[in-house]
């Protein structure tokens, strides 16, 4: 059951010391208060200390662990009432019933709160459910590149967030965009729906990746013009746009709006990031400042993979607010795979953070096999 507890105070954002301070907490309490009733004089009563028992119990564990935590506070409170002969005085009856009701206070607390978590806990499988509707997972192989793709909740509540991947075969090559609107909720998965549907279709019919990136913009802009207040001016989306091309599968071409540049990782462990040449603003800004797209080309050898992310990764921190680096921390290592990397990745970024992340990740790597 503490186990359980630390989980939670680590979902709630809690250091690692405060995580284990509050799930012993009840247990604490109860023996301060023996304690305190043994080294002080008479007079002094360890009534607060039991009655804080059960109180802090109820929202930290379940029914039962909060009713035992209420029993032994109680039992505790009449025994160092008996201990000290004050069975019959009126101050004793007072601290016991005051421990008493305070215990059951607590079993309602307790009440409350397996309700509003068990509704939480639903509010988020179906927030869940619609990011997978949203974001299914893609074939193992495409346009014969291997293909692997994550989508790693922050899981601090029960928002849906706005990150978005999709890979497709097209006439052109294989292309593949990794994005993230701006904002949470529905307003920002209904904005990646289009951003998706958008991407399905221009790959297929539009020949350049400046191309596409063209309609995805007027798609964005479409939307904005029907949403209301700060949306209508302010929403837009990061957005990195890659293709392997068909006619030669050695080259890769990457375009990037705004986005956290994609690596570039060599079978030999050797990574590059592939930064754009020229920055640009995020799609849906075209409003404020535009200038023509421009594809950046480098090299795809056989063995390499490339690997797309939001900015959940690089945005995520440990306990003394370092960014992860994950050109730092992937240089000069070898994998296996586009599933291998990806979870190595998730792997490394929860221990950087000691699992409290706070914003979500959509990941992305794209293999070409050698030979």
């Amino acid at each position: 059951m503490p186990e359980e507890r630390e989980r939670q105070a680590r979902r709630d954002g809690l250091p690692r010391f405060g995580r284990r301070l509050v799930c012993w907490l009840p247990a604490i309490f109860l023996i301060g208060g023996l304690a305190f009733d043994l080294l002080t004089p008479t007079p002094y009563t360890a009534a607060p200390f039991f009655s804080a028992a059960p109180l802090v119990a109820a929202p930290l564990y379940s029914l039962r662990y909060t009713a035992l935590s209420a029993v032994l506070s109680v039992l505790a409170e009449l025994g160092v009432v008996a201990f000290h002969g004050r069975t019959g005085g009126y101050e004793s009856y007072t601290e016991a019933v005051t421990v008493l009701v305070v215990a059951v206070l607590a079993l309602g607390i307790n009440r409350v709160v397996r309700i509003s978590d068990a509704r939480l806990a639903s509010v988020r499988d179906v927030a869940e459910a619609a990011q997978r509707a949203v974001l299914p997972l893609p074939p193992d192989r495409i346009g014969g590149l291997d293909v692997a793709a994550r989508y790693e909740a922050a899981q601090t509540d029960a928002r849906i967030g706005g990150d978005l991947y999709a890979v497709q075969d097209t006439p052109h090559g294989v292309r593949l965009i990794v994005g993230d609107v701006r904002g949470k909720g529905l307003e920002a998965v209904e904005a990646a729906v289009i951003v998706i549907g958008a991407f399905r279709e221009a790959a297929e019919q539009e020949a350049t990746l400046e191309a596409v990136a063209g309609r995805l913009e007027r798609a964005l802009q479409r939307e904005g013009s029907r949403r209301e207040g700060l949306d209508q001016f302010e929403g837009f989306t990061t957005a990195v746009l890659a293709e392997v091309p068909s006619e030669e599968r050695g080259l890769l071409r990457v375009l990037n709006r705004g986005h956290p540049a994609p690596l570039l990782l060599c079978a030999d462990g050797t990574l590059s990031e592939l930064a754009p040449r020229t920055p640009a603003l995020p799609l849906g800004l075209s409003e404020v400042a535009g200038w023509p797209d421009r594809a950046d080309e480098s090299r795809f050898p056989p063995g390499a993979m490339l690997l797309l992310f939001t900015d959940g990764v690089t945005e995520a921190r440990d306990t003394e607010g370092v960014f992860y680096e994950p050109v730092v921390r992937l240089s000069g290592r070898v994998f296996t795979g586009p599933d291998a990397l990806l979870d190595a990745l998730v792997a490394d970024v929860a221990q950087h953070t000691g699992g409290e992340t706070e914003d979500d990740m959509a990941l992305l790597a794209l293999r070409r096999p050698e030979g």
